[in-house]
């Protein structure tokens, strides 16, 4: 594992903040900008599981190898091939995106890992994951999974519309920002539609997939959002800035959350890091992309990303450029007094 370190007695998963990414076809840019993203701004460590295909795992390691030393110390990471548990691999593999429904095996795969953060390959941090990885001591007793809402207005939801099956609430929850206490969800009994008793989250994924298949759109997000119809209580929804993609500001801004503290996750879905048709959302990904490890996040980082703004005022998304900067800023603005704090300290010993 690279840049592990065992100086302390504890096993260093127990102090790790988990991150778990899957990645298949052409997503293998995307994945090392969306780890670079959470690296750049993370205090605590950070152990990543990245699901990938055999074909990519090479190139993952070469990449990340290449990464200067004051940052591969901050994280260690683990390479696993796409395997599902139960039911036609097959099946699986098909089911919306390339290996998407993988998710939906972490629990069982990551059996020694306790709690998880999975986020999507196009999932920008603009914030330290400790931030999010906080949420999870917020749960209650019963909660063991959050996730944030498809949509904020149901008049102009996807789910709330054109759905065939049962979903989460009045909108349904994207699972594109998932963070998992696996530990509760491998000993929880869930409700379901398929027998009176509970089941066990691996015995219930393949029954549920078999009973719904034939009126589901968007594949494992669907099947959470059944999951979550019957077990509403296992669910906690967090705010949309946590979850932030292109449909929070193209109809017009429905995110208030995002307008009072900022987007904390970026989600550029609908491929919009590759197009033009939401350029605010490319800026972003171009700039974290583009930014040299080592450099001064000032200069390179945050001054590049406000004069890529200035070309994106005449789209709806780029009418509100503070909405994105202001989580940036504030996270920039702390590393730099850290850094400043430390090497004050330093000095001030001699």
């Amino acid at each position: 594992k690279l840049g592990e370190q065992k100086h302390s007695k504890e096993p260093s998963s127990l102090q790790c903040m988990h991150l778990a990414v899957v990645a298949c076809g052409d997503r293998l840019e995307e994945t090392l900008i969306m780890l670079k993203s959470a690296v750049l701004f993370s205090n605590r460590r950070l152990c990543f599981h990245i699901f990938a295909e055999d074909s990519l795992k090479p190139e993952f390691e070469k990449k990340l190898k290449e990464w200067p030393s004051s940052f591969t110390k901050k994280f260690e990471y683990n390479i696993y091939p796409i395997t599902f548990s139960v039911g036609n691999a097959q099946e699986w593999k098909k089911l919306f995106k390339p290996c998407a429904a993988q998710r939906l095996f972490l629990p069982v795969i990551l059996k020694d890992v306790d709690s998880l953060l999975y986020v999507d390959t196009d999932v920008l941090f603009l914030r330290p994951i400790d931030d999010i990885w906080h949420i999870l001591k917020e749960f209650n007793s019963t909660q063991l999974a959050a996730m944030a809402p498809e949509h904020e207005i149901p008049k102009i939801g996807w789910y709330s519309r054109f759905a065939r099956h049962p979903y989460y609430g009045t909108t349904g929850v994207n699972s594109g920002v998932m963070l998992m206490n696996l530990t509760r969800i491998r000993n929880t009994q869930f409700k379901n539609s398929m027998v009176p008793s509970g089941l066990t989250w691996e015995e219930m994924l393949y029954p549920l997939y078999q009973k719904y298949k034939n009126y589901i759109t968007w594949g494992d997000q669907d099947l959470l959002n059944i999951i979550f119809y019957f077990n509403p209580e296992c669910l906690y929804v967090f705010p949309c800035q946590w979850n932030y993609r292109p449909d929070h500001c193209m109809y017009g801004s429905n995110c208030k959350g995002a307008e009072e503290e900022g987007v904390s996750i970026l989600h550029g879905n609908r491929g919009v890091y590759h197009d033009d048709k939401q350029p605010t959302f490319k800026a972003l990904y171009e700039v974290i992309r583009d930014f040299p490890f080592e450099d001064n996040l000032f200069q390179s980082l945050y001054y590049p990303l406000q004069s890529k703004f200035l070309d994106t005022v005449h789209t709806l998304c780029g009418r509100i450029p503070q909405v994105f900067l202001k989580q940036i800023e504030k996270t920039m603005k702390k590393v730099y007094e850290n850094r400043v704090i430390v090497y004050l300290g330093a000095n001030h010993r001699y």
